[in-house]
C-alpha cells in the first residue's frame, strides 16, 4: 500500500523529473512522466475522499478494489469525486493532460514536441494544485 503522503511525494518527484527531461530536450519522457504524476495525484485525492490512509499498489491489494486498478485519468477523476469541479474550472488543462495514457511509452521517439511537453507540465502543475 502507498500512503497518501507518499503518493503526493512521488507525484511531485515525477513532475520534477519531467521538468528535468524538458530541459534536456527529452520531450517524450517529460510527457510520459507528467501523466504518471497526475495519475498519482488523482489516487492521492481518492484516498482523501474515501478516508483511506493508503492506496492499493500490488495485485493482491487490488483484489477487492479492481475498479480502482486503472491508469485511465478520466476514470480516476470520477473516482476522486472532483470531475465536475475540475472540468468546470480547469477544462483547458484537463483537455491537455487527459489525452495521456501509459501506452505513450510505445510511441516513436520524437512524437512529443517541446511545446507539447511544456503545455503538459503546466497543465499537470495546475491540476495538481487544484486536486
Amino acid at each position: 500500500m502507498l500512503s497518501r503522503a507518499d503518493l503526493i511525494k512521488i507525484s511531485n518527484a515525477r513532475l520534477k523529473d519531467a521538468e528535468a527531461l524538458l530541459r534536456c530536450h527529452r520531450y517524450d519522457g517529460a510527457v510520459y512522466l507528467c501523466g504518471y504524476a497526475l495519475e498519482l495525484r488523482l489516487k492521492a485525492r481518492i484516498c482523501r475522499v474515501l478516508h483511506w490512509t493508503d492506496y492499493p499498489s500490488t495485485r493482491s491489494e487490488f483484489q477487492d478494489y479492481l475498479s480502482f486498478k486503472t491508469h485511465d485519468l478520466d476514470v480516476l477523476l470520477r473516482l476522486a469525486g472532483t470531475e465536475g469541479r475540475i472540468k468546470a474550472k480547469h477544462m483547458a488543462e484537463w483537455s491537455t493532460a487527459a489525452v495521456w495514457d501509459p501506452e505513450v511509452r510505445y510511441k516513436p521517439v520524437g512524437s512529443a514536441t517541446k511545446q507539447g511537453a511544456e503545455d503538459m507540465i503546466k497543465a499537470v502543475k495546475k491540476l495538481s494544485k487544484a486536486l
